[in-house]
């Protein structure tokens, strides 16, 4: 119920600030975009999702081969398009990545903890671009307005919560929720019969940091190159958009829309919060309220057509898995 007030809310936001601006103008802006330009601005995301399936495929390490890169993107879309449309707070869709990557001889608890450690890397490059992003926009805006300290504040929570995940990992990510759970009196059946696996998928993530640690460094350095090309997105809808834009502040608005986006994560999609944010951010730096409302919808729009290529990715796996079930049955 709660979710579904903050989309009641997102959504009332989203079409207040549209017809505050007014429809005619944001269409005037849009018809500046033929389809070449609007292809042009999608093919950013390609790298980008790209280089995150590679980070990935640092963290399984000798499993890698197993599974091939084309269906490790395939199915970081499909989990990844889980993640957004469902109201898990970003992390249904993991779980769904170790489960897909099972079918391919990777073991369950070994795909879990590939997920948890790329997610670990990938978290930490957020922070570091965002980071990147800030600095940004103290050096071309200075530091007087107020937003840049509740940025602040934010990156801070942001890289305590990461630290704070990575040495529970350190000490045992399973056993410690079983434990806190068993400490707050609650018994969750389907993890008490799973107290070996949970076991098993700490070792594996403690040794993994233990002796891969090089492993993690590269990930986490193509995690950061993956962030940094949503750089070239922020650039090409500007350009197109015909207004002026340095790299400089690509760089900026890319790192601070990530944190937009992320803070926004309790409502589903973040919508109307992720299109009145970077609205509001574009105009900080100078753009209309036109070009800034234009820039979201067209994120929002890219968003939607990944999405539908995540469902794709998803349909496509579980029709492999479903006829993999039936040549198991057969064979059985």
């Amino acid at each position: 119920m709660l979710k579904l007030l903050f989309l009641v809310i997102g959504l009332a936001a989203l079409v207040g600030i549209v017809l505050h601006i007014g429809l005619e103008p944001i269409q005037h802006t849009v018809s500046q975009l033929g389809p070449l330009h609007l292809g042009l601005i999608l093919l950013p995301m390609i790298l980008v999702y790209g280089f995150e399936a590679l980070g990935w495929q640092f963290t399984l390490g000798s499993h890698a081969r197993k599974v091939g890169f084309m269906r490790l993107f395939a199915i970081r879309m499909a989990g990844e398009t889980v993640n957004v449309t469902t109201p898990t707070a970003y992390v249904g869709g993991e779980p769904l990545k170790a489960y897909l990557l099972k079918r391919y001889g990777v073991p369950m608890v070994d795909g879990l903890a590939s997920v948890i450690t790329a997610k670990t890397a990938m978290t930490f490059a957020q922070v570091l671009f965002i980071l990147l992003g800030l600095a940004l926009a103290f050096w071309l805006l200075g530091d007087s307005s107020h937003y840049w300290v509740a940025m602040s504040v934010s990156v801070g929570v942001l890289a305590f919560g990461v630290g704070l995940f990575v040495v529970l990992q350190r000490h045992g990510l399973g056993m410690g929720c079983l434990g806190l759970l068993r400490a707050c009196g609650i018994r969750f059946a389907f993890l008490e019969k799973r107290e070996p696996q949970l076991q098993e998928l700490d070792g594996t993530i403690r040794r993994f940091y233990s002796l891969h640690r090089e492993t993690f460094y590269a990930a986490l350095a193509v995690f950061f190159l993956a962030w940094m090309m949503e750089t070239l997105e922020v650039y090409a809808i500007l350009y197109f958009l015909g207004v002026s834009i340095d790299v400089w502040v690509a760089v900026s608005l890319a790192a601070l829309t990530v944190l937009i986006k992320g803070g926004t994560f309790f409502i589903p999609g973040s919508l109307g919060a992720q299109e009145g944010g970077y609205t509001l951010l574009l105009m900080t730096f100078g753009y209309s309220e036109v070009t800034g409302i234009t820039f979201a919808l067209i994120r929002r729009l890219r968003e939607i057509l990944w999405i539908v290529f995540g469902l794709v990715c998803l349909m496509f796996l579980k029709g492999q898995d479903g006829g993999s079930d039936q040549v198991h049955s057969m064979e059985g």
